[in-house]
């Protein structure tokens, strides 16, 4: 079980208003999906493959997880929530603000240490991780309230370098937000997802945690409490062939038949 602090509230709830203009369900023939920053080059494929096929429009809000599943409780107009682990959508569901009977796994991914595109593979143990840093931060989204920080977390813990990064963490709001400070130079090192590391050129995976030492990473969707009829075809498109071609492509694993 996690918390989540106040200070997070507002802003979540903030960010509802200014996306309300936004509102999917007002037109006919598209759809809004708030969803997990990690995979906004993946969706907007998907997206625009589905409008070919279909002619429904889809409108994406990337976002950290945890603030989009804020928004989604507090009546944002969304018709589909994507969230990038199960326990936010636990909490979406707890909530009543999603269909639970719609609720379905569309993707996983791999967790990794990513540097600077010409850094050299790290051995993932203290000494190493602490000489690589030589006194600067690890960039990490929040292990409080993102999903990829929470995992980050677990697999720095299980395998023996929390203790050594504890107290040298950059924090960020989302694992894109994380990826870009690390391909920007600002920090040396950062833990992000293999399909985030995937479609950034300015960074080398250094290093992969082992599966075993994060829970898995799986991507739940959802349609919403005032999801209309479009959001179900939607759904089912993210579990079919077509889409799961575009995740396997993008650095995720597909989950779907």
């Amino acid at each position: 079980m996690f918390r989540f602090p106040r200070r997070f509230f507002g802003i979540a709830v903030s960010a509802a208003v200014g996306l309300s203009v936004m509102a999917g369900h007002a037109f006919a023939g598209q759809i809004t999906v708030f969803a997990a920053a990690s995979m906004t080059d993946a969706l907007k494929r998907i997206g625009a493959a589905y409008t070919d096929k279909t002619g429904t429009e889809v409108v994406f809000s990337f976002a950290g997880t945890g603030a989009l599943a804020r928004q989604v409780e507090a009546g944002a107009p969304a018709d589909v929530f994507i969230s990038a682990d199960e326990a936010w959508m636990d909490y979406v569901g707890k909530a009543g603000a999603v269909k639970p009977e719609s609720i379905r796994p569309i993707a996983a991914n791999s967790l990794v240490l990513v540097g600077a595109a010409d850094a050299e593979p790290l051995a993932l143990e203290p000494e190493a991780l602490a000489g690589r840093l030589d006194g600067n931060r690890l960039a990490i989204a929040d292990t409080e309230t993102v999903p990829a920080g929470r995992y980050g977390k677990a697999a720095l813990e299980a395998t023996g370098l929390w203790d050594t990064v504890a107290d040298h963490l950059a924090p960020m709001d989302n694992v894109r937000v994380t990826l870009a400070s690390v391909a920007r130079g600002d920090t040396p090192l950062g833990v992000v997802y293999g399909s985030d590391a995937h479609i950034e050129p300015k960074v080398r995976v250094l290093a992969v945690f082992p599966a075993a030492s994060h829970p898995a990473i799986v991507y739940p969707a959802a349609a919403t409490k005032g999801a209309g009829e479009a959001a179900q075809g939607f759904l089912e498109y993210l579990t079919g062939p077509d889409a799961q071609a575009i995740f396997t492509d993008s650095g995720f694993t597909g989950v779907g038949g």
